[in-house]
């Protein structure tokens, strides 16, 4: 705070319950005027016990709950727990499961990055970028009803590897997808990037420089924002990453610009990572398997372990302890937005009101995750 007196200044609740605060996020703000000089945020609201819950449930039965972490891209939460309790077992899953991870954890990504970009559009009065990008996630939405049934919370794949093979039309159906997804890209390109309102409200808003999203353990879009080129799939790739060619944006001022250019240029790449998984894909035989031999009910060895994958936030890591039997002794999630949301007091101090609000968008804090 920097030795603030905060008696000073008005304090102003924005949240929980607030038409410019997302899900169920309380800020405390002390303000001179519209400057935010210092700010609380306040978790909790959300908290049902994700991680006490696992010791409770075996290991099959946690998947769902991991839906509930990041509810915009389910499925990366549910690869990331699947790969931990994989690891622990020493299982490695088949080729073809690893592909349909892939395309499925990619579309998902994209998914994620619709909806913080077009949110943050709709936040800043851009209400048009909004309909563009969330019909296209409708459109991933419906393959994913169609692979298992479930759209949003979607209990995707097993440890092992994944319950189904990609339907015979998926390659219909992503030829379908695929122009409609860089048309919407594009026209919000159109719409907001050289948009001088745009620019305005969103260049050098609440920047960070590389040094402090490092010492506050920043990972994902809002660390390469800031001009770190680090990427889990690239640095300490899992699946068949390392034999994919994509690039890793980076931004240079780590401001809400920055965030939004990171994830519009993700979103390219990972349709680029979908085509090279599904071209791979399509080498293997149809009777390839899909799941690697595990037993029906997990029992892991005595043990610990950590796992992590890039998910559309950044690194979402999973500590599981086990004790042998048919349930995790301990697990532990280490989300990324937890990280992200810690900075927040200090991303916006000094900046406007209204700025804190684009601030928060751009980084796009999941409560579910958050909060877990």
């Amino acid at each position: 705070m920097n030795n603030i007196n905060l008696d000073e200044y008005i304090k102003v609740n924005i949240g929980p319950s607030h038409p410019a605060m997302h899900g169920t996020l309380r800020v405390i703000a002390w303000t001179d005027g519209e400057t935010v000089m210092h700010c609380d945020p306040e978790i909790g609201y959300l908290h049902r016990g994700v991680e006490k819950l696992g010791e409770s449930f075996t290991y099959h039965q946690f998947i769902p709950l991991t839906d509930r972490m990041n509810y915009c891209s389910a499925i990366n939460s549910n690869v990331a727990y699947e790969a931990a309790v994989e690891k622990l077992m020493g299982v490695e899953i088949p080729l073809k499961a690893q592909l349909i991870r892939t395309i499925m954890c990619e579309l998902a990504r994209i998914a994620d990055h619709q909806v913080c970009v077009g949110i943050l559009g709709v936040d800043l009065g851009a209400f048009t970028p909004f309909f563009y990008l969330i019909i296209q996630r409708e459109e991933i939405y419906e393959i994913f009803e169609w692979y298992n049934g479930a759209r949003l919370t979607n209990t995707f794949g097993r440890i092992g590897g994944v319950e189904n093979d990609l339907p015979a039309d998926f390659d219909a159906r992503w030829k379908e997808l695929k122009p409609n997804l860089f048309k919407s890209i594009d026209e919000t390109d159109k719409l907001l990037t050289h948009n001088r309102i745009w620019m305005d409200r969103t260049i050098g808003v609440s920047a960070f420089s590389p040094e402090d999203a490092l010492n506050w353990g920043f990972t994902g879009p809002c660390l390469r924002a800031c001009g770190v080129k680090r990427d889990l799939r690239k640095d300490e790739p899992y699946y068949q990453y390392a034999n994919f060619k994509f690039d890793v944006p980076v931004g240079k001022n780590g401001d809400v610009f920055d965030r939004y250019m990171i994830r519009m240029q993700e979103m390219h790449e990972s349709i680029k990572i979908i085509d090279q998984a599904y071209e791979m894909y399509k080498q293997l035989p149809p009777d390839a398997p899909l799941m690697a031999k595990v037993p029906k009910i997990i029992k892991p060895p005595v043990g610990e372990v950590y796992s992590s994958h890039e998910t559309p936030n950044g690194e979402l890591g999973f500590y599981i302890k086990s004790d042998g039997t048919d349930k995790p002794y301990r697990i532990k999630v280490r989300p990324p937005c937890y990280m992200i949301y810690q900075a927040f007091p200090e991303l916006v101090q000094g900046e406007m009101i209204a700025d804190l609000v684009a601030c928060l968008s751009s980084l796009n804090v999941i409560a579910g995750e958050l909060d877990r």
